[in-house]
């Protein structure tokens, strides 16, 4: 059993304002992120200057934001916020979805390249390349917050969260940082100078990310107020498998794996 680290959440406090390592570490992400898609810019020699890739980000955390926030009304408390429709606005008191967030991301990236007039399926590529050093990190404040954590475990790293009783437990906030955010941000970097089509590597990170989430979903304690959805599945799973088959839906579309091969080996 190894012991749960002794980090306070809070950075700093000032008042009632409150600066906390999870929104560091997002605020971190996306700026890694903005720093990296200027590097594959000025690399391919793209004509996109800094305050168009700004213009670009800010539409992503506004995407981010609302996605999550209704991602989490919509799949995980939808009955309850019915009753009580003002809390959605209140999201203080937490409540974000990672697959919301997705969907709103990507939806705020399409409005963005339509009304710039640029190629929607190469702006996406460039972006999601660098999109699991966010998530990563985001995992990592969700450890820090000691908050999402594992079912119980009889392993030697089994941790004991604060909230999370007496036993230890999988610490998989840190599995799915290693695999959603690690192990996915090297894949796609790998493949982003493999000479895709566009859109395919978006394609590819929809899916490994819901292989990914799939599978860390079942060291993952299910959420206390939804439990299991469909027999042993949680509703992460669920949507992962969703986003799954999208993913399979846009490759398809953008000329599949065959097709992306032969392009390369020319």
């Amino acid at each position: 059993m190894i012991p749960f680290p002794d980090i306070d959440p809070v950075i700093v406090q000032i008042g009632p304002l409150a600066i906390r390592w999870y929104g560091v570490m997002y605020i971190a992400g996306f700026v890694i992120s903005y720093l990296l898609v200027r590097y594959q810019i000025k690399k391919k020699g793209l004509n996109f200057n800094s305050d168009f890739i700004m213009s670009l980000y800010l539409y992503l955390i506004v995407g981010l934001m609302i996605g999550a926030r209704l991602g989490f009304v919509i799949f995980y408390g939808l009955p309850h916020f019915i009753h009580h429709p003002l809390e959605i606005f209140a999201i203080w008191l937490g409540g974000m979805s990672i697959h919301g967030g997705l969907i709103g991301s990507v939806f705020a990236g399409y409005l963005f390249c339509r009304r710039y007039k640029v190629d929607f399926w190469q702006m996406s590529d460039l972006v999601v390349a660098t999109a699991p050093i966010g998530i990563g990190l985001g995992r990592i404040g969700n450890f820090i917050n000691g908050e999402l954590f594992g079912r119980i475990t009889d392993l030697p790293w089994g941790i004991i969260f604060p909230a999370g009783g007496p036993f230890p437990r999988h610490p998989s906030q840190l599995y799915q940082f290693a695999l959603e955010g690690v192990a996915l941000f090297i894949i796609l970097w790998i493949l982003k100078d493999k000479g895709l089509k566009s859109g395919v590597l978006l394609s590819f990170f929809i899916i490994f990310y819901g292989v990914f989430r799939f599978f860390a979903e079942f060291f993952r304690e299910p959420d206390p107020h939804l439990g299991f959805i469909l027999g042993p599945f949680t509703m992460g799973q669920l949507l992962s498998a969703a986003m799954i088959i999208v993913g399979a839906g846009i490759l398809y579309m953008r000329g599949g794996v065959k097709q992306n091969m032969r392009e390369y080996e020319k």
